[in-house]
């Protein structure tokens, strides 16, 4: 069972109700020591590239999964930025969630960025002291935590 059909799954059992979900992801930084971020296809804000862990997956599989699909880099998982849990969500539709989320320190290790037009807008490095407003609370605390570090 794949993620989509998962959360569909849970979907019929709770309808809207909130339920928790757990994500990842994190930051590549270039040569420069800028920091990779993707504009969004779904609010077309800027984010940290990541995504839902699925079934069967750690976080850091799931990162680099994610990563991937996101970015066309391929990463390696470094260490653990920081564990972000304060976020809820509801969906256009009605669909309630927590968002639990695992930020890792990623390093590019092959392929090449695209983007998808449909997930992916953009994809752009950024100096950590210009970035664009982030689309959603745990990135900005990711984004404070990785600047308290540099």
């Amino acid at each position: 069972m794949n993620n989509k059909n998962y959360i569909q799954w849970i979907r019929s059992k709770v309808g809207h109700e909130k339920i928790m979900l757990v994500h990842a992801g994190g930051c590549i930084f270039n040569e420069k020591g800028e920091v990779l971020l993707q504009r969004r296809g779904d609010c077309n804000l800027w984010g940290f590239p990541g995504g839902t862990v699925e079934l069967g997956e750690t976080p850091q599989m799931a990162a680099k999964r994610e990563v991937k699909e996101e970015t066309g880099l391929d990463v390696e998982v470094g260490g653990l930025i920081g564990i972000y849990t304060d976020f809820n969500v509801v969906c256009s539709n009605g669909d309630q969630f927590q968002s639990i989320l695992m930020a890792f320190e990623l390093t590019a290790v092959g392929g090449e960025l695209l983007c998808d037009n449909h997930e992916t807008l953009e994809l752009r490095y950024f100096p950590l002291n210009h970035m664009p407003k982030l689309f959603c609370k745990q990135h900005e605390e990711i984004l404070n935590d990785i600047k308290q570090k540099k």
